[in-house]
């Protein structure tokens, strides 16, 4: 739920991801989420389920959201719809997900000595 209300934006809170003016296929001119990257970046040590499952999250609240704005215009998921009708939702919640280089946090690095 976090998720989607974080990509949504309603309340166009500025902390959150930015909102432009688009003419949309099919819906004409309407805010849509401005292109951004969500990065995830996890500590050397998180399992590797919990990362899968914050990925999933993001994941399905980009799928919810899509399926939202389809049922509402065609009454199909998003899935049903056709090629330039996905685009169009594409446009309204594009999804960019990137992935960083583990980190370490917590102060546990045991990095080798310099070699001289």
């Amino acid at each position: 739920a976090k998720a989607k209300e974080f990509i949504a934006n309603v309340n166009n809170d500025p902390n959150l991801p930015e909102k432009e003016e688009a003419d949309v296929p099919f819906f004409g001119k309407m805010m849509v989420c401005k292109p951004h990257i969500i990065s995830l970046q996890n500590d050397r040590g998180t399992q590797y389920q919990a990362y899968i499952r914050v990925q999933n999250e993001l994941a399905a609240a980009y799928n919810e959201l899509r399926d939202e704005v389809a049922k509402q215009k065609w009454g199909k998921t998003f899935a049903e719809l056709d090629e330039k009708q996905q685009e169009a939702v594409q446009m309204i919640y594009p999804q960019k997900i990137s992935e960083a280089e583990p980190k370490n946090y917590g102060g546990g690095s045991k990095s080798a000595p310099a070699a001289n």
